[in-house]
């Protein structure tokens, strides 16, 4: 079988920090390649991977503003699918462009819908909703104008995540972008109430959102902002910690920093919203909650949860092994069904 995986290309694959598409496409292409799969990586040049690379793009625009994402992304996108008819099929992590050149070619499309940037992007899904194949990432992130051939949770390589019985200090973290989307603020407001240390770890994608609502509660000892973290580091933040706390605010279509934080042992306390009761057993690997006055309850029952019942949640659900054995069966469906 041989696939053609069309990474973005806003981070290197995989990231150095941040990067949740390309790490999961990462994740999904190492996987495939060790089950014995004839696998292609479109990516940035710098990319790492045992699959064979294709690169146009040589780094992340994110990485080099010298880039233009509309030009390099065109190039890249373009790169691909003129080689579409050497592969079997597709797999397409880059969103709704690639779906335009679907009809040039005579090979199978497979895009997984890392979520919806806007419900302006759905004209282009609906138009090839009836030739090409979505994968959601979890079934609150399903739009019910589109057809889906299955749903697919996000995997991660549980290798990378040390599970710590009991955590080494006694700290609240919020790790993800720093932005009103994923409640920073609320955050802050949640730990200051219940006196716990704060420690702040993410890119900042809304800098006036920081400046006016993160920067002037920043205190050492009591709300600390630490940037963008790599692997090692991050595995070191989630396991020490005593739980993570995710208040967002739209319906997130995954959330990889909460099954992450369960790799570790720790808990999470999140807003109910989007995907998080399909990675939260409310009373066992963390708690629920509607809003910030029903977080701090919850927060003070976080003691009660049994840190192994969160490593093994993850374990059953979210290993890598598991997302790439789904993908495969899905690549086999397509193809028994094609023409």
């Amino acid at each position: 079988m041989k696939i053609a995986m069309l990474s973005s290309i806003a981070w290197r694959t995989p990231p150095d920090h941040y990067g949740p598409w390309e790490l999961v496409t990462s994740l999904l292409t190492e996987e495939l390649v060790k089950n014995g799969l004839d696998v292609t990586l479109f990516a940035t040049a710098n990319s790492r991977t045992n699959a064979k690379l294709i690169a146009v793009c040589p780094r992340g625009y994110e990485e080099d503003k010298n880039i233009d994402p509309k030009v390099w992304e065109s190039l890249h996108i373009s790169l691909c699918l003129e080689h579409a008819d050497e592969f079997d099929l597709v797999h397409n992590q880059f969103d709704f462009l690639p779906l335009t050149f679907s009809k040039l070619t005579k090979t199978p499309m497979l895009t997984t819908i890392h979520g919806f940037s806007s419900p302006r992007i759905l004209p282009v899904y609906k138009k090839y909703n009836d030739h090409t194949h979505y994968v959601s990432i979890s079934n609150a992130d399903r739009s019910p104008e589109l057809h889906y051939i299955d749903t697919i949770h996000h995997g991660i390589d549980l290798n990378q995540f040390t599970y710590i019985p009991e955590p080494k200090d006694d700290y609240i973290l919020y790790f993800g972008r720093i932005h009103h989307d994923k409640g920073t603020w609320e955050a802050i407001q949640i730990a200051r109430y219940v006196n716990t240390r704060l420690i702040i770890a993410g890119i900042i994608q809304d800098m006036d959102y920081f400046n006016q609502f993160v920067k002037p509660f920043l205190k050492v000892g009591e709300v600390e902002y630490i940037g963008s973290v790599g692997p090692e580091k991050r595995n070191v933040l989630l396991g020490n910690t005593k739980l993570l706390l995710h208040p967002i605010h739209f319906n997130e279509p995954f959330g990889l920093s909460v099954i992450e934080a369960m790799a570790c042992g720790t808990p999470v306390v999140a807003f109910s919203k989007g995907s998080m009761k399909e990675l939260i057993v409310d009373g066992e690997n963390g708690f629920l909650a509607e809003n910030m006055d029903e977080a701090i309850e919850k927060i003070k029952k976080t003691d009660q949860i049994n840190r192994l019942n969160c490593r093994k949640h993850v374990e059953k659900h979210f290993s890598k092994e598991i997302m790439a054995n789904r993908y495969i069966e899905v690549y086999k469906k397509i193809l028994a069904n094609k023409g």
